[in-house]
Parts: C-alpha cells; structure tokens; sequence
C-alpha cells in the first residue's frame, strides 16, 4: 500500500502537469487567435491600416517583442562597453561579411546577457549543484561556464574574419589569373572585373562588385580599392591594392601589374602549402605521445612489469 506522502506527492505532480497543460492550451489558442487576426489583416492588404494596434499585430513576434529587447540590451552595450572596443566590433563585422543592419547592436546585447547570466550559472554551480559536484570538479564547471559565456561571441565572431580571410586567399591566384586572360585579350579593369564576379562567385567577388558600385556612384578607383582593402585586411589583398593603386598613379601597364601579382600569389599560396606540410609532422607529435605511446608502453612493457612484479 502507497504511504500517505506518496500519494501526496503522486497528486502534486499530477497537479502541476494538469496546470502546465492548462497554461499551454490557453497560450497556444491566444498565439492562434493573433495568427487567425493578422491573416484577417494581410487579405485586407488593399485597404490602409489606420488603428495602431492593427499594425502592431500584422508585424510578426520577432519584430514585436525580440527585436526591442535586443535594441535595449545594444544600446546598455554600447554605453558600458569602451567606444575603441566598439568601433573595433563594427571593423569585425565588416571583415566578416556581416552587412545586416542592426547586426552589431545584437552582437553586443549577446555579449551583456552573457555577462549578466555568469552570476546565474555561478549560483547554479555553487548553491543549486545539482550534480553534487565538489572541490576541484566544481571549479572547473564554473570556469568552463563563465568562459563560455564571456569568451564564446568573440571566438565565433573571430572564426567568422578568419574563415572568410582564408577563402579570399584560396581564390584570389584564380581570380588574379582570369583577371589577366581578360585585360590580355583587350577588356578594361572594370569589364574584367564584372566578367570575374559574373564566373567566379564568391567572398572575393563580392568585395569586387561592391567596390565596382562604389566607382559607379562617383568614388576614384583608389578610394574604392582601400575601401575593399579595410573590409578585407590580408597581407595579399593589401599587395595587390598597393599595386593597382601605383600602376594607376604612374600609368604602369595594368596588364603587367596583373601578371605579376598572379605570379606572387600564385608562389605565396604554394609556399603556404609547403609551411602547412612542414607543420604536419610537429602537430601530429602531440596525439602520438599523449595517446598512442602511452598504449605501445602498456602492451610492451606490461607483461615484462607484471612478470617482474611476480618474480619480486
């Protein structure tokens, strides 16, 4: 037979589910009510929306509650957070890709909500301890969560410039190399570059189509290859702007200054591949001696030990 605090506690999870359920059903019939009200709103798309609350429900819920809490939490950002660090944010992003708007003051919300969760998850760790953890384990949890929370916006938005820098430098040699074949066979610098950015889709090709808009609108040349440089930032890229912007100073022959370029980064990218090589021998020491020398010794070694430990 069931004790009486069994059943107690039988009917207190019973009645924490049936108000779980509850809660659940009338939240999702109000959520599909507002959907039924906007779709009702949508088909009257010819007719003006005058009341305010009218248009509040035609915008979705992202825009509606997560977009102004993640606005407030920017701005908390960029005024407790170093304007150097901020400004150095905003080159990250460029560098990275990342053009949508409002993409940095969501960056920065992340990185406050971070910094405001640590105390939670210390408190998590310390007081609650779930896991019953204690002594060295429970330190380690707590700083592996803290960095977590404070290290892990930097490191993606850093992979983010790393991973689209490595793709420039992969395809800028081909793209050098197509840019050559066009200006040899008689196009112009600009008709060459729309022809690569029309074959070559990519990283790379963007920046060129960009920096082609940016001519169009009335820029010089070299203004918009500086500009492409900073939202960029490679050792190769640099190069070849410093190049290009010479050859239009001095009037050096745009062709040859191509070639040229193509030939060093076609040499740069071999010599990489060459140092990557090298390294590969260094890197694969450190499996070698933490994980298969320690299994050769027990396999070799120990029956002699154990032999040894008997004979003794």
């Amino acid at each position: 037979m069931p004790s009486l605090l069994n059943i107690i506690a039988y009917l207190s999870v019973a009645g924490v589910g049936v108000s779980l359920g509850l809660g659940l059903f009338f939240l999702l019939s109000t959520l599909e009510d507002k959907a039924a009200a906007r779709d009702s709103l949508r088909q009257l798309g010819e007719l003006e929306v005058e009341d305010q609350r009218d248009k509040d429900l035609l915008a979705p819920a992202r825009d509606r509650l997560i977009a102004p809490a993640m606005a407030a939490l920017g701005k908390a950002g960029n005024r407790f957070n170093p304007p150097a660090y901020v400004e150095s944010i905003k080159a990250k992003h460029v560098q990275a890709g990342i053009t949508e708007v409002g993409a940095v003051e969501r960056f920065l919300a992340i990185r406050v909500l971070g910094f405001a969760l640590i105390p939670v998850w210390l408190a998590f760790v310390f007081l609650l301890n779930p896991l019953q953890l204690s002594g060295m384990l429970q330190l380690i949890l707590a700083a592996i969560g803290v960095a977590a929370l404070a290290v892990v916006p930097n490191s993606r938005l850093n992979q983010s410039v790393s991973l689209r820098q490595k793709d420039i430098q992969r395809s800028l040699p081909d793209v050098l190399d197509l840019l050559v074949i066009c200006v040899e066979a008689g196009l112009g610098f600009e008709q060459a570059l729309d022809r690569v950015i029309t074959n070559v889709p990519g990283e790379l090709s963007n920046e060129f189509a960009r920096m082609l808009g940016e001519t169009a609108a009335g820029a010089a040349r070299a203004d918009a290859l500086r500009g492409m440089q900073e939202r960029i930032d490679t050792e190769e890229v640099r190069s070849f702007v410093l190049a290009m912007i010479q050859a239009d100073s001095f009037g050096v022959s745009i062709g040859r200054v191509l070639r040229g370029q193509a030939d060093e980064m076609r040499i740069k990218r071999r010599q990489l591949a060459q140092e990557k090589a090298q390294k590969a021998p260094i890197k694969m020491m450190i499996p070698m001696v933490f994980c298969v020398f320690p299994a050769l010794f027990v396999v070799i070694l120990g029956p002699a030990a154990i032999k040894i430990a008997n004979d003794l």
